[in-house]
């Protein structure tokens, strides 16, 4: 695993290739629990978000867990730091790998579920949603636009100070985390389209490579695979995407 030593929960080793994480982004679990079988070894890693695990709960945590595959809960959690870290405690009991929180919580709500996450569970703080751009955001800030990339580092920075495991930024922002913050924080790139891809409600999106050469640890693929006709054949166009990066850098 990208980032992590996947035999000492917690730890962290360096960074080797970029681990694609699939987004289960279905309203049951049966339709999830599908994908999971139709892409076997192709994929070992799953997001599960908002819908599904509002509408199937823990359980559908537990059973991509016994097929022996690792777990990312994207809950997002945004609360004062009490109830965040009772969350995260509940999170951390069910084996989970990585959860989000949002930054904007700030340094006392990632501090509080940093300490309720403990070594088991990595807390993963989400800067700017992939879904703004420079207007939405000002919308969001008061301001006519506001400055995206601006943003995010400070909030990275802010996450990192806070003790959180890693930051979820764009690929148009994850070299800047980088190059700013060097190896301190894994980072997690969601919107990450093959080449031709609809971008759909993304507007700051990137290919499985650039979000690998960028610094990615992590990238998160929904429609690329969940809604491809044949959703092994992206998954295998994903991997090699990501060998062909893998090459390149260690040629270097």
């Amino acid at each position: 695993m990208a980032g992590v030593d996947a035999s000492v929960p917690g730890t962290r080793r360096a960074r080797s290739a970029a681990v694609p994480i699939v987004a289960l982004d279905y309203p049951d679990s049966l339709s999830a629990l599908r994908l999971v079988s139709q892409l076997g070894e192709s994929c070992r890693f799953y997001k599960v978000g908002s819908e599904l695990f509002t509408a199937s709960g823990p359980s559908v945590v537990e059973a991509i867990r016994r097929e022996g595959c690792d777990v990312f809960l994207d809950l997002k959690l945004h609360d004062i730091p009490n109830t965040v870290a009772g969350a995260m405690r509940r999170i951390r009991g069910m084996g989970v790998r990585l959860a989000t929180v949002h930054a904007s919580g700030g340094r006392a709500m990632i501090e509080a579920a940093v300490q309720a996450a403990g070594s088991e569970c990595g807390v993963l703080a989400v800067t700017v949603l992939t879904s703004l751009d420079s207007r939405a955001l000002g919308e969001v800030v008061g301001a006519e636009s506001a400055d995206v990339a601006a943003s995010v580092l400070r909030l990275a920075a802010l996450a990192s100070a806070s003790g959180a495991r890693g930051v979820v930024c764009s690929g148009e922002e994850a070299r800047l985390v980088r190059a700013r913050l060097g190896s301190s924080l894994e980072l997690l790139v969601p919107g990450v389209r093959l080449p031709g891809d609809a971008p759909g409600d993304q507007s700051r999106i990137v290919t499985p490579e650039a979000a690998a050469a960028a610094g990615a640890d992590y990238l998160v693929l929904g429609r690329t695979v969940t809604a491809a006709a044949d959703p092994e054949a992206a998954m295998r166009a994903v991997l090699e995407q990501l060998s062909v990066e893998k090459r390149l850098r260690t040629a270097e």
